[in-house]
């Protein structure tokens, strides 16, 4: 591992929570998970800084970003792009037969082909505009009328989210769910750290203006090519798989569970782990890495059994118990 790849994930951590004040996890995961090139989903009420840290990653990382405001309205199409009549010239995408004059088609991509895509207030889409994603997240392409286009190499996605139980929201569905590296959950911050905030918005801070943000470029999308690759370089020893391993198959086991982790949340885990030790700045994976992702990683893989969410138990505490139960692995 390059110490210089080390140095500047935690550089980028660094700089932005000087932006997203008392967010300091939802950070540190957010970096983990494009550093692991997994996508996010982020879950809080409204006004908890979601589009904010996406914003100040987007400046940080000198990449093309977009936001996509999801709506009841909005269709597929307005996320993936669609073919529309031309001269021949384009990328050739379409394909298509015409309309019996020779009439060639061209395709307009839509705004899901930029580096950084936020995703703002996803489950206020129906499900099928939602499904447009998930070929996207999992195949980092875009198929349309049968021509599949590939996105840009540091495609991530944030998808931001208010809590299901608020008025015109619709769940996302498993499938979707799964795509997501790591769910990130921000909360109200502490009293004295939104003191903080407004007052740097007496100091001329705006959350809409990202020129306020006193933020310089860290890197571009090689720099986020080359941190992809240090972190896939980190070294994981067999007692780290066993122990990623424990704690994915004891969800299934939970009786606090009716549904457990896959395979593929044993694969997220081990991912975010080796990324996370990137940015504390080892070569290796530690159990600490394992344990302090497992939520984040598990927490929207998992379903709490129906009798005792009635009773208040969330995902996060029967994952909790789990993680306090699992034998944690020695040197």
């Amino acid at each position: 591992m390059a110490s210089n790849a080390s140095d500047q994930a935690q550089h980028i951590v660094a700089a932005l929570g000087r932006v997203v004040l008392g967010q300091e996890a939802a950070v540190r995961d957010c970096v983990v998970a494009l550093i692991a090139r997994g996508h996010v989903l982020l879950e809080g009420v409204p006004g908890t800084a979601k589009t904010l840290l996406v914003r100040a990653l987007g400046r940080l990382l000198q990449v093309s970003t977009v936001r996509i405001q999801f709506t009841p309205d909005l269709m597929p199409s307005d996320i993936t792009g669609i073919s529309i009549p031309g001269n021949g010239w384009g990328d050739g995408g379409g394909g298509g037969g015409g309309n019996g004059g020779g009439e060639q088609f061209r395709f307009r991509p839509g705004p899901i082909f930029h580096d950084v895509i936020l995703a703002d207030e996803i489950n206020r889409a129906p499900p099928k505009t939602q499904a447009a994603l998930l070929e996207a997240m999992q195949e980092r392409t875009v198929t349309v009328d049968g021509v599949t286009h590939s996105l840009p190499e540091p495609f991530t996605v944030f998808a931001t989210q208010n809590p299901i139980e608020f008025e015109g929201t619709y769940p996302l569905p498993e499938a979707e769910l799964d795509r997501f590296l790591l769910k990130v959950t921000m909360s109200y911050p502490p009293q004295d750290v939104e003191r903080r905030i407004l007052e740097r918005y007496v100091q001329g801070f705006e959350a809409e203006d990202p020129d306020s943000y006193g933020l310089e470029p860290a890197t571009d999308a090689s720099g986020v090519a080359a941190l992809r690759a240090a972190a896939r370089a980190v070294r994981v020893e067999p007692r780290i798989l066993a122990y990623i391993t424990a704690i994915v198959r004891s969800t299934r086991e939970a009786a606090s569970l009716a549904l457990g982790a896959s395979p593929r949340a044993g694969v997220a885990l081990l991912k975010a782990s080796r990324a996370l030790a990137l940015v504390t700045g080892r070569d290796f994976v530690i159990p600490d890495d394992v344990k302090a992702l497992a939520p984040a990683a598990l927490r929207h893989r998992v379903a709490v059994a129906p009798e005792l969410e009635i009773e208040g138990v969330t995902p996060d505490t029967a994952l909790g118990a789990i993680l306090e139960q699992v034998e944690v692995p020695t040197a």
